[in-house]
């Protein structure tokens, strides 16, 4: 695979250069190795990357076509990433897939992949009603999304309270963006139906100075304190709790408040945290026996190797995984080894990952099983619970992979997608 880390103006560069040399499936990564997020931008950048060396090392690429990998900088800016996506749009024989790990510059590239008819996959992140594929014709967010996570973070909460939260006082800590925003109105939904009360505490970017925010958990006291954040507001806010003793297993993170650059600054006061998770954590998986093999001694890493097994790498190898698979389905749809973006896209349409190919893959039990179809673009809705063991430095899954409430994440997701239509004067299609 062909990696290569650009500034935006050698990524211009090469886009006007780039003859049909290059090769023909182009996964460009939108990656941030800088700024106040490239503690978690690195490792899930890195795990992206040598999943897809790992393919063209091993396997001679997809289809016998090998994958390039373009990466552009963008610091989770969403300007510059914005001005990546333009960039490298063009590449070779063009861009089959944009993941760009970053719901603001997913929420702006909506339209611009809309119209330049490009899939975006906003795994677990972006628009939440981008689910409804009826609508959202070129964009994907499977395995689950932010509402499902809002849901399963009071589902684990209730069964820790056998069965019920009413009474409680439930406080959301979220990244003041659209990314934290996201599950506030399925939270809102479900203190209604649940009788908890809801708090919210916003945190503005990037989060490192949060004293008021945590004065106001230590007066008030919630039974449970949930998390949306990203980077260092992550590493601060578990910190905070720990100094002002709240209990560490009452305080639940999203997935992307839920990897080891999150906790390990906290020491042992972050023992007993929890996060969501939809992936798996660590390297007793064969794939990695590859990865070590073909890539990392192959000196074809995209980092140093110290990441593999970590909560940000798995992920992004994840993210990859399912890209490949895309990209089979596409192929096999199609007849076409040489795919276009619109064959991506069936193929993505027609994704499933079942438990039987990811035991193929050497990933047994790395994932939820995935399912999508035309009018289902975000998946199962399951994720997992993981807590936090400082003493042993690892995190381990509390319980197995837990179903959302996909009847209030659909009906939300239906009003908001059907009014986004609506205001944008869409059509949706009929998936009959």
């Amino acid at each position: 695979m062909k990696l290569r880390k650009f500034a935006l103006a050698a990524v211009l560069a090469a886009a006007a250069s780039t003859g049909p040399a290059m090769a023909d499936l182009v996964f460009p990564s939108l990656s941030y190795r800088t700024g106040p997020y490239a503690p978690n931008g690195i490792p899930f950048a890195d795990g992206y990357a040598d999943y897809l060396t790992l393919i063209n090392e091993r396997d001679g690429g997809v289809g016998g076509v090998k994958i390039d990998n373009p990466e552009c900088e963008t610091g989770y800016n969403t300007e510059k990433g914005v001005e990546c996506y333009e960039s490298t749009k063009n590449i070779g024989t063009g861009a089959l897939i944009y993941q760009p790990l970053s719901t603001g510059i997913t929420y702006q590239l909506i339209p611009k992949v809309t119209a330049d008819g490009i899939p975006l996959h906003s795994m677990a992140y972006g628009r939440t009603s981008a689910m409804n594929g009826k609508v959202f014709e070129w964009v994907f967010n499977y395995p689950a999304n932010y509402w499902d996570g809002a849901t399963i973070a009071v589902q684990h909460a209730a069964d820790m309270e056998d069965g019920s939260l009413d009474g409680k006082t439930v406080a959301l800590v979220y990244h003041n963006s659209a990314y934290g925003k996201e599950p506030i109105r399925t939270l809102e939904e479900m203190s209604k139906e649940m009788g908890f009360k809801l708090t919210l505490i916003p945190v503005d970017h990037p989060g490192q100075e949060q004293k008021s925010q945590w004065l106001q958990i230590r007066r008030e006291r919630p039974d449970y304190v949930f998390m949306w954040g990203w980077g260092v507001m992550n590493s601060v806010a578990i910190q905070e709790a720990a100094n002002i003793r709240y209990p560490m297993d009452h305080f639940i993170g999203i997935w992307w408040s839920g990897s080891e650059q999150d906790v390990l600054p906290a020491g042992d006061g972050a023992n007993g945290y929890k996060s969501l998770n939809f992936t798996g954590v660590g390297t007793d998986y064969p794939v990695f026996e590859d990865i070590q093999k073909y890539v990392v001694d192959a000196g074809k890493a995209a980092g140093d190797g110290t990441n593999l097994g970590t909560v940000q790498y798995n992920r992004g190898m994840y993210a990859a995984m399912l890209a490949v698979e895309a990209a089979k389905k596409a192929q096999e749809i199609s007849g076409n080894a040489d795919i276009t973006a619109a064959e991506m896209r069936a193929g993505m349409e027609a994704l499933d990952v079942s438990d039987e190919t990811l035991e193929a893959l050497g990933m047994p039990g790395f994932g939820p099983t995935v399912s999508v179809t035309c009018a289902n673009h975000g998946g199962s809705g399951a994720a997992l619970v993981q807590q936090w063991d400082a003493g042993a430095k690892k995190w381990n899954a509390v319980t197995d992979f837990i179903p959302s409430n996909r009847e209030l994440v659909t009906k939300l997701a239906m009003e908001d997608s059907e009014a986004f239509a609506a205001e944008n004067n869409i059509t949706p299609r009929s998936c009959e």
